[in-house]
């Protein structure tokens, strides 16, 4: 036999040959689903340096209206995202509830949380398919690896003989299952942790924004009105 791509392809069983084509398209549905992965975090990385600069100067010229003016012109921004949600609901309820200092900013800091909580749910789509293809690409190599020694054994029995030849195929058609396997998976293991690397950081940065977010409301609400109903 030869044993070149086409020749080892040729030599493969059907079952074989199915267990490589699987693990093709999950390697290509890896590969696709990382680019847009590294895309999306990419741009919210950028928005976001843009619109913390924009923030930090509205809020500190107390115009928070031109900062959710300027969230929506940031739609990749995780920060965005969650100095919006805050924001807004303090201004909803600062203005029209009877609610005291504390209850309008407890009020805003659950709005962020459920903001953040959202914003990491969507940045967090689609890696459970990278560490799923990460962790069974090996084992459906290892299905193609079984079938290949039980090809090489039917070759040695209906032959006779325990010659080269009698065995070549079949242990080409394991060893080929287990290196495609081992080269989907080991990709999309590296690139699962990279990625939830990068989640781990964007939610360090939505908390330490939401807290100096907290920080803003109790100074404009009142410092004293808002720490004395929370000691209460």
């Amino acid at each position: 036999m030869e044993f070149g791509l086409v020749g080892l392809w040729t030599s493969m069983g059907m079952i074989a040959k199915l267990d490589v084509i699987l693990l093709v398209v999950l390697s290509i549905y890896s590969l696709t689903l990382s680019g847009e992965r590294w895309w999306r975090y990419r741009a919210a990385k950028k928005q976001s340096l843009q619109f913390a600069l924009l923030t930090t100067q509205y809020l500190k010229q107390n115009r928070p209206q031109d900062a959710i003016a300027a969230s929506k012109k940031f739609k990749a921004s995780h920060l965005a995202k969650v100095v919006a949600a805050g924001l807004l609901e303090f201004m909803v309820e600062e203005q029209n509830s009877p609610l005291t200092g504390y209850d309008v900013i407890e009020a805003a800091r659950r709005a962020i949380e459920r903001a953040t909580l959202m914003t990491t749910a969507d940045f967090k789509r689609g890696l459970g398919g990278l560490a799923t293809i990460g962790a069974t690409a090996p084992f459906i190599g290892l299905f193609g690896t079984v079938v290949g020694i039980i090809n090489a054994f039917r070759g040695m029995a209906i032959t006779g003989s325990g010659g080269l030849g009698a065995v070549s195929a079949g242990i080409a058609e394991a060893l080929v299952t287990t290196a495609v396997g081992l080269f989907v998976a080991i990709p999309a293991v590296w690139l699962y942790n990279y990625f939830l690397n990068q989640v781990e950081r964007f939610q360090v940065e939505m908390a330490n924004s939401s807290s100096e977010l907290i920080d803003f409301f109790i100074k404009k609400h009142g410092g004293s009105d808002a720490l004395g109903s929370a000691a209460r």
